[in-house]
């Protein structure tokens, strides 16, 4: 049994059971990787998948076992690799980074710069997607650490550490009855309005839909987007009010009018969240740091260890992370 024996296997069944997909995923040969399979299952002596015919069917119950087995043993072996680098001070590698649209596009492009500076030879991936689609990439092991917003509990599926606090804004042309207002719309304003929002918007536990049904009106979501960029396109379109997340609001939207959200919409948390027990590169530590500058690596590290119980200190305001820093 080799550690590449089990690295095909946890391909293969991330892969949806397909040989190809799978061996396109590890680098490797169709034949190659099914030459291996069937090494693993000769030496353990029994079927690892049901088969119909030549194609793979389903993960055998026995297979569940050893797929449980082989991800802790392939997740150790990657720590102990990690660990290894850091101490050479080794700081190459790849970092792969799932995260929302938003966070992509507003808030991350300066952090990953600064650490392409210090760590000219990490290259860094990030996989944007939707809300409820950024832990999965986490779960079935397609990314490192995860970015993600809540405006509730922490996000599960690993250690969540807080970076920051935000709360949403109000997008209109400025020649919309509401540019008028000097104060925040109330939810019955905007209720009154088509909206347009992010695509979360459209689920039953979105913060954004209960808050509404909290305050006894409904909203009317005109159209939905992954991306702020879209959202913005449509509210110059004239197509509805845009309600979104204040980092994508920035001096280049000038033609529009910016007003605060009803303080009924909740304040979210943009939150990491790191799968348990795992070793961090520097430069992943580096690139939280940059998010969230109240954090301590030294800590972070001893959290993810499982050697100190975890204990953030009070995540900032965009706000106030966005502020110049003076002297």
């Amino acid at each position: 049994m080799t550690l590449t024996q089990l690295r095909y296997l946890v391909a293969i069944a991330d892969s949806g059971l397909n040989i190809t997909l799978a061996a396109e995923r590890v680098h490797a040969t169709q034949p190659g990787l099914s030459k291996q399979l069937k090494q693993l299952e000769d030496e353990l002596g029994f079927q690892l998948f049901t088969r119909k015919g030549r194609s793979l069917e389903a993960v055998a119950p026995a297979g569940e076992r050893v797929l449980a087995h082989a991800r802790r043993i392939l997740d150790e072996a990657s720590n102990i690799r990690a660990y290894a680098a850091n101490e050479r001070g080794q700081h190459s590698g790849r970092l792969v980074l799932a995260t929302t649209h938003t966070q992509a596009r507003y808030v991350l492009p300066t952090v990953i710069a600064a650490v392409k500076r210090d760590f000219p030879q990490v290259s860094v991936h990030l996989q944007a997607a939707a809300d409820g689609e950024v832990l999965e990439q986490l779960v079935h092991g397609h990314a490192d650490l995860a970015v993600i917003s809540t405006a509730g509990a922490a996000p599960e599926g690993g250690v969540a550490v807080p970076l920051y606090r935000w709360r949403r804004i109000v997008l209109v042309p400025r020649s919309h009855p509401l540019a008028s207002l000097d104060r925040a719309p109330t939810l019955a304003e905007l209720a009154a309005q088509p909206l347009v929002s992010y695509e979360s918007s459209t689920r039953a536990e979105s913060s954004l839909r209960r808050a509404f049904l909290a305050g006894g009106v409904e909203p009317q979501l005109a159209m939905t987007a992954r991306d702020a960029d879209l959202i913005k396109t449509y509210v110059r379109a004239g197509l509805g009010v845009g309600v979104l997340a204040e980092m994508a609001v920035g001096i280049r939207d000038d033609d529009l009018k910016a007003l605060p959200a009803p303080a009924a919409l909740p304040e979210c948390i943009t939150w990491a969240v790191i799968p348990r027990a795992r070793v961090l590169r520097e430069y992943a530590l580096a690139l939280l740091h940059g998010i969230a500058p109240q954090l301590d690596r030294r800590d972070l590290r001893r959290v993810l260890e499982g050697n100190l119980e975890a204990s953030w200190p009070p995540a900032p305001s965009w706000h106030e992370l966005s502020q110049p820093i003076t002297t």
